[in-house]
């Protein structure tokens, strides 16, 4: 992963099972966001590829990869709601834009996405209206309108409170049981990852590749990588500048 000639990641190898709640996780600048807008195809990686069931979505042709990313579901770390719509406007989109169903049609199923998320009743309300929370599984109803079998999200707990944060990890489990559903999840937040998470990947802005690979709640204890255990012991705060003893230059700064 690359921005022109400064290097962000490399020899990034791993495999999401289907039915993981995957986490990347890491530091500030890491690459994070970055690693997920190459895997939903937001822009191609520099170099190498992304398999889905064996198939290159880089590879693929127009229609492939329409094909997949209708299999995707997507929340943004802001919720990417459209502030001049209401939240069944913002939830009908998907099935407006894949679908050839009927207005009834997706009323209904509209209707039923936001029931799910605790939303019932709140179609004709506009983001402005609602609370942060509430925005937040909005979006979540959104990115299920069409039953992914992958949902994505980028720090879906970023500008909560703790409790409404739990509240989120326990709706996103419910989603991805539910629909069968594959999740990955961009997340920083150590209380997120030790409730939801299986499996991850740790990206490390300093050497700039993956130091470990697995489940968290395994990792905390017996990853090999002090800078690993470090960050899901103090509640994902990697700051490999505190500690100069145990690595030789600071980490990279900047969000990507």
């Amino acid at each position: 992963m690359a921005y022109g000639s400064k290097l962000i990641q490399d020899k990034l190898t791993f495999d999401i099972n289907r039915g993981d709640v995957f986490v990347i996780m890491g530091g500030s600048g890491c690459g994070k966001s970055t690693l997920l807008k190459h895997m939903i195809g937001q822009f191609p990686p520099a170099k190498g590829d992304i398999l889905y069931d064996g198939q290159s979505f880089q590879n693929a042709n127009a229609d492939q990869q329409l094909s997949m990313r209708r299999s995707w579901g997507i929340s943004y770390q802001t919720g990417g709601l459209f502030s001049a719509m209401t939240l069944a406007e913002n939830t009908a989109l998907p099935l407006q834009q894949y679908t050839a169903l009927s207005a009834a049609e997706i009323a209904e199923i509209v209707a039923y996405k936001l029931a799910l998320v605790g939303l019932g009743g709140y179609q004709e309300y506009y983001p402005s209206e609602i609370s942060g929370g509430m925005a937040k599984r909005a979006a979540l109803a959104r990115a299920i309108a069409l039953d992914p079998d992958i949902l994505f999200f980028d720090e879906p707990s970023a500008g909560l409170d703790p409790i409404s944060s739990q509240l989120l990890d326990e709706l996103i489990l419910e989603m991805q049981d539910s629909l069968g559903a594959t999740v990955v999840i961009v997340s920083h937040e150590l209380a997120s990852i030790f409730a939801i998470a299986n499996n991850s990947v740790f990206l490390d802005a300093e050497t700039k590749t993956m130091i470990d690979y697995g489940d968290p709640k395994i990792l905390v204890e017996h990853s090999e990588q002090n800078k690993v255990r470090r960050f899901l012991s103090r509640g994902g705060s990697d700051q490999t500048s505190n500690n100069k003893s145990e690595e030789n230059s600071p980490s990279q700064g900047g969000a990507v």
